[in-house]
């Protein structure tokens, strides 16, 4: 297949590459240029000029919306575009508009965000949530089958994103606990490892924490899913909260500490990184 892929950051550079390998047409467009990447276009309509898959996977919704302001004089009759950027249920529905007021029917849209951060994208283990008809999403299916460990039909346009947001939400608070309940055992003295060992036979015990343990062992915060993403998507999960009127105190404390940790300059650094903050709430030290 012709795909586009339009977005080459960490998770968009991995399934580029992956398609190429599979045999497809890959054309791979990014804002700063990424010329080592196979199939690399400097243009971003000439990417998908003739497509019949465009794959989106940018940072947030102001950068999904202006794209497609750019490509979708040039998208061709007949392609799907799949939107795999986590931004907000308005956003995706804004986007499918956009589509339809210019291609119509000529171009369909699919709603699909996914989970599992860089690791899962080089095992191909990322999972899908399709929102959108049945059709479409049956036509990428066999593209998608090479980068997912499953693909997940929850709804229509915009309800894949919702599913996303709130599972994000919950990836969050369950961070913040993590992060809570190490240096509460910390400050009594009981070192890490200890801490580990004992997490694995509680109920508390999970596979984000098993994902993460050399990360807050090592203190090794290279990104797996930047500090900064999971701070707008948890924005983004309180203000689909506050349209269905519904309080996150939970989510609110979480969102703090990640807004802590952005002015601390920790936005590039692994989410997992709070436990800085936790650590240190004031920015100083901990006894």
């Amino acid at each position: 297949m012709r795909i586009a892929v339009l977005g080459l950051g960490l998770i968009g550079s991995i399934w580029a590459r992956h398609l190429h390998a599979d045999g497809h047409q890959v054309r791979a467009w990014n804002r700063s240029p990424k010329p080592d990447q196979p199939g690399w276009t400097a243009s971003v309509t000439d990417a998908v000029r003739d497509a019949e898959l465009v794959m989106i996977v940018v940072a947030d919704g102001a950068a999904v919306l202006g794209l497609l302001a750019q490509i979708v004089g040039a998208l061709p009759a007949g392609v799907i575009v799949c939107q795999h950027s986590t931004i907000g249920v308005d956003e995706t529905a804004q986007a499918a508009r956009l589509l339809a007021e210019v291609g119509g029917e000529s171009v369909r849209f699919i709603d699909m965000p996914f989970t599992g951060s860089k690791p899962a994208a080089e095992q191909r283990q990322n999972v899908f949530f399709i929102g959108g008809a049945a059709a479409d999403a049956a036509a990428v299916h066999p593209i998608y089958a090479g980068l997912a460990k499953a693909q997940l039909a929850v709804g229509g346009i915009g309800q894949a994103t919702a599913i996303k947001l709130s599972f994000n939400l919950l990836l969050a608070d369950l961070n913040q606990a993590l992060c809570e309940s190490q240096e509460l055992a910390r400050r009594a003295g009981i070192p890490a490892d200890t801490w580990f060992s004992a997490l694995d036979f509680n109920a508390g015990k999970s596979p984000y924490g098993d994902l993460k343990k050399a990360k807050w062992l090592s203190g090794d915060f290279s990104p797996q899913f930047a500090v900064k993403h999971m701070a707008k998507d948890v924005r983004l999960a309180q203000r689909l909260a506050a349209e269905v009127d519904l309080p996150l105190p939970l989510t609110a404390a979480a969102a703090q500490t990640f807004a802590t940790a952005e002015a601390r300059g920790l936005g590039e650094l692994d989410f997992c990184a709070i436990l800085d903050v936790i650590r240190n709430p004031g920015g100083i030290s901990a006894p």
